[in-house]
């Protein structure tokens, strides 16, 4: 009956799409009824997730997601650095990773109950988030005084992308093959969905998200406006949420299900793949638009440092339960009113 609805509301997001193009709605109600579209989308890339795993295994369907998930966020921060909203881009960018490693792990976990996560996975995860936060001070430290957004800041960042680029290179190749063997090892018997549908139906939803966040975020301004919430909050929280919906409800259902290895994988791998991926792809593909500096401010770097040394410390020997999760979700609160407090630079 709940696959039935889902599979039904699908067709909000056309709605959602046409009545943008079409419909001269007003920016609060276009951003109620994008928020709703992206709720089935989300589960259409969880389940489409969960199919490719049973001919991957839970490793590459964790990086799968995180994939296609992470692909809505690309579009935003380049729609972003293309109208000059720098602090939108860097705070959506680290808001992800926060929320995928408190907001999303800590509800998979309260859905999923008691589990054991790939240890191994999950610690080079954590020790990407680790490199990467570490990176990041290069620029950020000499961000704190004077403009932010300086051409010497925004060359600064240049070699710290590359070096990232490259380590996400090496780790994500040996982490595929890693994977690859212990599933051909353990004989799964593969049943769902062929893998090619999967990857299509992934495909689709991913390009039917981007293009209902773009119109979600276009509304947000106003949206923002009248809750009286400042544009670092904004972006640092709802836009970074509003990007990971795909992890997001994707996550919960596979861990709903009984599957915490996946859910674990698709929280993990999607928080490193936007450290280590996808903000210094967004910085070096900046240069075609508007060179972006990585001048994260100090409560974004400690939100960073912070996030990755509790999520550790809560996940270390590889368990899951209910009580870790809400934990984690209390971290998440923890961050968001550090973010709030923060208000603008």
């Amino acid at each position: 009956m709940v696959r039935r609805i889902l599979f039904a509301t699908l067709a909000v997001a056309p709605i959602a799409i046409g009545l943008h193009y079409l419909a001269d709605l007003p920016p609060t109600l276009e951003f109620v009824i994008s928020a709703l579209a992206l709720i089935p989308l989300a589960w259409l890339i969880g389940e489409a997730t969960e199919h490719a795993a049973e001919h991957t295994g839970p490793g590459i369907g964790g990086f799968l997601n995180a994939t296609f998930g992470n692909a809505p966020e690309l579009i935003i921060a380049l729609i972003a650095v293309n109208q000059g909203l720098t602090e939108v881009v860097r705070g959506s960018l680290t808001g992800s990773v926060v929320s995928n490693l408190l907001l999303v792990l800590g509800a998979s976990l309260v859905a999923g109950g008691r589990g054991q996560l790939d240890r191994f996975s999950s610690f080079l995860a954590f020790g990407l988030l680790g490199f990467a936060t570490l990176m990041f001070l290069i620029p950020a430290i000499p961000s704190w005084e004077g403009d932010p957004d300086r051409d010497s800041l925004a060359a600064l960042s240049v070699p710290v992308s590359i070096v990232l680029l490259v380590v996400y290179v090496g780790v994500t190749w040996f982490s595929l093959r890693r994977h690859r063997t212990r599933h051909i090892a353990s004989g799964e018997e593969i049943s769902g969905w062929s893998f090619r549908a999967a990857l299509l139906a992934l495909a689709l939803a991913t390009v039917t998200t981007a293009i209902v966040a773009e119109i979600l975020v276009g509304s947000l301004e106003v949206f923002s406006e009248k809750a009286g919430l400042s544009e670092f909050f904004v972006a640092a929280v709802i836009v970074a949420i509003v990007g990971n919906a795909a992890e997001h409800g994707g996550a919960v259902v596979v861990a709903f299900r009984g599957k915490i290895a996946l859910a674990g994988e698709i929280a993990l791998s999607s928080a490193a793949q936007v450290a280590v991926f996808l903000i210094p792809a967004v910085a070096l593909i900046s240069w075609l638009i508007d060179p972006l500096a990585l001048s994260f401010r100090p409560v974004e770097i400690a939100a960073l440092g912070g996030s990755l040394l509790f999520t550790t410390a809560v996940l270390f020997n590889g368990h899951t339960s209910r009580l870790r999760g809400v934990l984690l979700l209390l971290g998440y609160v923890v961050v968001v009113i550090a973010f709030f407090l923060a208000g603008e630079r």
